[in-house]
């Protein structure tokens, strides 16, 4: 198993233990279902905002439940897998609730990155990080990348 991808019960301890040193650790999530560019930009920025960034991972029942019964495309061990192989990315966790707010409030990171189809009031856990000192950071989206119009590309192709 990849040292990168933690059990959610073991997260808690490893980044106190970061945090002891002053390290600020940042969190993001999504379902990061087909990789791409768009998340590699996302992420990348992201990790600028603190020490290290920890990947809430949104499990495959969820990802079924926000995105719909043919969802996702890529299993949840192999979009954890993906996501532990990028160098910005520090740990990896799957969550199974649709949002992260219990594991926002489990973790209390020093920073939350969420892309800019949210604003800081709709951060879902924004007021947990804010509440202890914290901030929420919004990163652009990048125009045209998604995992949806990736999709939608290989369904209907352009000639």
């Amino acid at each position: 198993m990849n040292r990168k991808i933690i059990a959610r019960g073991e997260l808690k301890a490893i980044l106190d233990r970061h945090k002891r040193p002053g390290q600020r650790v940042v969190f993001t999530n999504g379902c990061f279902d087909l990789l791409h560019a768009g998340h590699v930009r996302y992420l990348r920025e992201a990790r600028r905002h603190g020490d290290l960034l920890v990947v809430g991972l949104n499990s495959d029942a969820s990802v079924r439940r926000l995105k719909g019964s043919n969802r996702p495309l890529v299993p949840e061990g192999d979009r954890a897998e993906l996501l532990a192989a990028l160098e910005m990315v520090d740990y990896v966790t799957v969550f199974d609730e649709d949002t992260p707010a219990r594991l926002v409030q489990e973790l209390v990171p020093d920073v939350l990155v969420k892309g800019g189809d949210y604003t800081e009031d709709t951060v879902v856990g924004g007021d947990t990080v804010k509440g202890a000192g914290g901030r929420v950071v919004i990163v652009p989206l990048m125009e045209g990348r998604s995992t949806t119009f990736l999709i939608d590309r290989v369904r209907h192709p352009t000639d």
